[in-house]
């Protein structure tokens, strides 16, 4: 706005102070802030409602950026959805037979898929025996002969207790030599 120095301001308040007098200078002071603070808030205001128009026209042209890009994203979904109808309209002929009995051309995948299931399903059987096989090592209900035969543990030990049982012993001839 104006550029107003402190030596300005120190000559239009003596102005001011000699024209207007000491007596009504305060009022005035008053009056003056208070309607340069009405112009600072409406310069304010007009220079949000100019910020929020751009803000306003961006958000448009970016929404309708948005919609032409969905409406060439539908296009090409459509595109490519009557590309698969057309690929499931040749396989349907397929399916018609199969569903009807001609398992001619449907064997081969049956069987490939009955084999990959009995293999998935003794895979998974012997996994079940295997960890009930562990399970029950585990347990108490185990004799200690059959633990000790299959590497189960009997009972807890310290760590101790480990190091002096593992330890390499001392003969006695050494010893006392």
């Amino acid at each position: 706005m104006i550029d107003l120095g402190l030596s300005k301001i120190a000559i239009i308040g003596v102005v001011a102070l000699i024209v207007i007098g000491p007596e009504k200078l305060p009022r005035v002071a008053r009056m003056a802030g208070t309607l340069y603070g009405r112009a600072q808030r409406y310069l304010n205001q007009v220079k949000s409602e100019v910020s929020r128009e751009i803000e306003m026209e961006e958000l448009k042209s970016l929404q309708k950026e948005v919609q032409d890009a969905a409406h060439s994203v539908k296009q090409s979904v459509e595109k490519s959805m009557h590309g698969v109808e057309n690929s499931i309209s040749g396989n349907l002929a397929e399916v018609e037979n199969a569903w009807r009995g001609d398992a001619s051309a449907y064997d081969g995948h049956h069987d490939a898929h009955e084999a990959m299931l009995r293999a998935t399903n003794e895979d998974l059987a012997r996994k079940a025996r295997e960890f009930r096989r562990k399970k029950l090592v585990r347990n108490s209900a185990i004799p200690g002969w059959y633990k000790q035969r299959h590497g189960g543990k009997l009972h807890v030990q310290s760590a101790a207790a480990r190091v002096a049982r593992f330890r390499p012993r001392a003969s006695s001839s050494s010893f006392y030599s």
